[in-house]
């Protein structure tokens, strides 16, 4: 196992009617922010119990933060925050409103250009204080340091992560997912299982208890999450998925280990490109990643073909493919197609993905660092 720091200081709220706990973990004296998205916790019963939960606080309101949020809107709420002195903010969606709030809470006292953070990787220095109301689990993003936002000016997705952006408490509600589109109930499978192989599926470093822990959520999402599409009301299967998601990426089964990344530095530029939902990149990208990888990621491909699905018959190689096989299956059984092709994209994609990584500097990703835009070319042909 590598050397390793852990902290993770997210106080979580987890089960029903926890939004209504919200107030005693905000200072009284705060101006509050709440930020959201399209409006849907507006339809569906959250916007209510927060407002009940903020009753007599201080607090105003930013919505319209997209689904792979926009700079150009967070920079609007920036504006806002300056002009009426918000010193606290709560995020109130899915990780994508999680993911902007960060932005904005690092934006605020930021000194100099806000995309730089990102950009340039410019460190953060300070942020606001921030809780989040989680309506969608997928990202992680409610007990983690990380955000993405999209420069849509350019049609760039980029990252970036900072201690100071830790919320300082989630509600995770099952019923708040209730009311999700599908889709988002898919995709939010494809997306937590995501995280967790790329941190998992890289090369044995004797560290059996992560390799346990990553493998149960696995598991744990692939026997719970067709339950939540078959039944939008199955309370535990929500509730399983939901902590499922959280644990896939908040540090706990990457310590210690090679982590991967590759998958995601694919679909971030077919997100940015094309518009195709995040979660859709990774189920197009992975399988096709596990391929194009399989000599490099042999022995954990192995491993997960026995403890994640139970192959254990064939040849190493017939129960690699079967694995791979397995894993792109249950994509598409949860609702989430896998073929660029699915999605009216096609390979012309591949040189324009490969100039951004060279002129971005993306030259040596993956748990070796030896995957070139050479070894992305191969895995987007790969996707057609």
């Amino acid at each position: 196992m590598q050397n390793f720091a852990f902290y993770n200081p997210v106080k979580i709220l987890f089960g029903k009617g926890q939004i209504a706990n919200i107030a005693t973990e905000i200072p009284t004296d705060a101006k509050i922010l709440v930020i959201y998205g399209g409006g849907s916790i507006k339809t569906n019963g959250v916007y209510e119990q927060v407002k009940a939960a903020l009753t007599g606080r201080d607090f105003l309101e930013f919505g319209g933060v997209e689904a792979n949020p926009h700079l150009e809107t967070l920079l609007k709420a920036v504006e806002l925050i300056r002009a009426e002195g918000i010193n606290f903010l709560l995020a109130v969606g899915g990780g994508s409103v999680v993911d902007g709030t960060k932005f904005i809470a690092a934006a605020v006292n930021f000194e100099g250009d806000p995309w730089d953070i990102l950009a340039k990787q410019t460190p953060v220095k300070s942020a606001l204080p921030f809780g989040a109301v989680l309506t969608l689990p997928a990202t992680g993003s409610e007990m983690n340091t990380a955000s993405v936002v999209t420069k849509w000016e350019t049609k760039e997705k980029l990252f970036f992560s900072s201690p100071f952006v830790f919320p300082k408490f989630s509600v995770l509600d099952p019923e708040t997912t209730y009311s999700l589109p599908m889709r988002q109930v898919s995709n939010g499978i494809v997306d937590a299982y995501t995280h967790v192989m790329e941190q998992y599926l890289t090369y044995p470093v004797n560290a059996p208890l992560q390799d346990r822990m990553a493998e149960s959520i696995l598991k744990t999402l692939i026997e719970e999450g067709p339950k939540t599409i078959a039944d939008i009301h199955d309370y535990d299967a929500r509730a399983n998925v939901m902590w499922c998601a959280t644990l896939a990426l908040n540090g706990l089964i990457g310590v210690g280990v090679p982590q991967d990344w590759t998958t995601h530095m694919i679909g971030h530029e077919l997100t940015a490109l094309h518009g195709i939902d995040h979660a859709q990149t990774l189920a197009i990208v992975l399988p096709n990643t596990m391929t194009v990888r399989r000599d490099r990621k042999r022995e954990k491909l192995l491993q997960y073909a026995d403890r994640v699905w139970g192959l254990v018959d064939g040849t190493e190689e017939q129960r690699i493919d079967q694995a791979i096989a397995k894993t792109r299956d249950f994509f598409e059984a949860v609702g989430v197609r896998t073929k660029l092709s699915d999605y009216g994209v096609g390979l012309d994609v591949i040189p324009l993905i490969s100039d951004r990584f060279e002129k971005r500097g993306f030259v040596a990703l993956g748990e070796h660092q030896d995957v070139t835009p050479k070894v992305v070319a191969q895995i987007l042909t790969l996707c057609a």
